[in-house]
């Protein structure tokens, strides 16, 4: 009997739904952890949870997730109902609770946006990671 492990797929996508809770950037993250490449598996778990939780503390009612392997690079796309961009606060004051997620995500994504869906159906805030990309800031 063969134990090998097949190949991972050169390409894959996720697409996770996720409710209006506070626990769906942990449930998130857990999916993430075992399904990202091992280079990119933190980075790409910091940034996934700041997205999911922007979209909880932002917007209203569920969110989705899509995590998707193509092209040597990975991307993460968080959409929620809100209307409104996101915009980073700049750099928060030191103890203040909020104010980093968008800070970091623009910190050490390699690439990352946003565009609104039609006239008032939300809008997907992405990032996307490569593997051996320089001058990324480690998580």
């Amino acid at each position: 009997m063969d134990e090998r492990q097949p190949e991972p797929p050169s390409e894959w996508r996720y697409t996770l739904r996720v409710p209006y809770d506070p626990l769906a950037p942990a449930i998130a993250r857990s999916v993430l952890a075992r399904h990202a490449l091992p280079e990119l598996a933190d980075i790409a778990v910091l940034l996934t949870s700041e997205l999911l939780t922007n979209a909880w503390c932002h917007a209203p009612g569920p969110a989705s997730l899509s995590l998707k392997w193509a092209d040597k690079r990975l991307r993460a796309s968080v959409w929620d109902a809100g209307l409104l961009p996101p915009h980073p606060t700049g750099c928060p004051e030191p103890y203040a609770e909020g104010g980093r997620g968008l800070a970091l995500v623009e910190l050490c994504a390699d690439a990352w946006g946003s565009f609104a869906i039609g006239p008032a159906q939300g809008k997907v805030v992405w990032f996307e990671l490569l593997p051996d990309a320089s001058g990324r800031v480690a998580a």
